[in-house]
């Protein structure tokens, strides 16, 4: 079932955005970053960056100071094209560990943490074929932590932890046209958490709500319609009525949407705006501190940082603020940063071009960055 969207892009009004960001610092990772993660991987209080990078078939490991500012990259070998990770406790030893979406293995690697920002190899797991992204949360209600993956043969694979850093097969659906992300979230408050998938296949272009049964299955999906190529989809409450918003990140046309829910796992037909060429990630928080959402985004052709800010009902101010990045601003991370007059939200940006990471930090203002729509 497809519903549909209205697509048009928000034009310029008389607005002039703010400037809460300005560029700070880079650090040299693996080549070609794809993802970038943060974390605090040695339990020193500060927050520490993780990427994958997938020219290099690495990880780097950044350990931060809590002032912005990174020690030299840890670079690690992990696999063939490590494309996406996310990061949860699959042991429960109080210690974050990692796993590993690897494109040119068709497998899923894990890395069990120490708690001091090193990691030894655990289990590896096939996928048929080419994992391009997962989430981690407990999809059976059984207290450990499981694993849905987005493969790029129109499937999505679940796989079910036991709480020792191990999985097993779980389900396997096929739906849509070229899965491009995965996320999951109780939508509608029953207990159970739902998966959402965006479809990024010319024979698709929608964003699928799968509805949870609480056991490590779901029931079959209902599709929205998004712009192009959608790549990406992440949660935020943009109207502040305590519901999952979607977040989706189309690939052409210049442009993004949004969906605004309704608490029962359905959505309102999308909302499309536009950052600058080629958005490729995004993440919502306040950046400015009006208790309203805005959103970041990185555009891989125009090759700067977009912020847009939110008016409260899914739709944004226009024009946006743009910071020019290095080469290739592929993937987005926020993390908190400790100054003088107390914590700070900063930007962490994967620059696939040029091998690095990119630090914007904010110029003071407190917003609400780890405010959270109720799941």
């Amino acid at each position: 079932m497809l519903s549909g969207g209205l697509w048009a892009c928000s034009k310029s009004e008389p607005y002039t955005p703010p400037d809460p960001f300005y560029y700070f610092a880079s650090y040299k990772v693996g080549k070609n970053p794809t993802t970038i993660m943060t974390a605090d991987l040695n339990q020193d209080s500060f927050t520490d960056l993780i990427t994958t990078n997938i020219a290099s078939n690495t990880i780097s490991i950044l350990l931060g100071n809590g002032d912005g500012t990174f020690k030299d990259q840890i670079q690690v070998h992990i696999c063939q094209e490590p494309r996406a990770l996310t990061m949860g406790d699959f042991n429960e030893d109080g210690h974050d560990d990692v796993a590993v979406a690897c494109a040119g293995d068709d497998g899923i690697a894990i890395l069990l943490g120490h708690g001091n920002g090193r990691f030894e190899e655990g289990q590896r797991y096939p996928v048929h074929r080419a994992p391009i992204a997962l989430a981690t949360d407990d999809i059976n209600r059984d207290g450990h932590a499981d694993l849905a993956v987005a493969l790029r043969n129109d499937k999505v694979k679940i796989f079910l932890g036991n709480g020792t850093g191990e999985f097993r097969h779980g389900v396997q659906y096929e739906h849509g046209d070229t899965p491009t992300s995965v996320a999951l979230s109780d939508l509608n408050g029953d207990g159970k958490l739902d998966m959402v998938v965006t479809n990024g296949g010319p024979m698709s272009n929608a964003v699928s709500i799968w509805l949870g049964n609480g056991d490590g299955s779901f029931r079959d999906p209902k599709d929205y319609s998004t712009g192009h190529r959608p790549l990406g989809v992440s949660f935020a409450d943009f109207n502040n009525d305590q519901y999952s918003d979607l977040l989706v990140i189309n690939g052409e046309k210049d442009c993004f949407t949004t969906f605004l829910g309704n608490g029962n796992a359905t959505f309102r037909p999308g909302k499309e705006s536009g950052a600058d060429a080629g958005p490729n990630f995004g993440l919502a928080r306040d950046f400015n501190g009006d208790r309203l959402v805005d959103v970041a985004i990185v555009n891989l052709q125009s090759n700067d940082l977009s912020i847009l800010f939110g008016k409260g009902d899914g739709t944004f101010h226009y024009p946006p603020r743009n910071y020019r990045t290095k080469s290739g601003p592929f993937a987005l991370s926020s993390f908190r940063v400790t100054t003088a007059g107390g914590d700070e939200p900063g930007l962490a940006i994967a620059d696939n071009g040029s091998g690095s990471v990119s630090i914007f930090l904010h110029k003071g203002l407190k917003p609400a960055i780890n405010s959270q729509p109720r799941e």
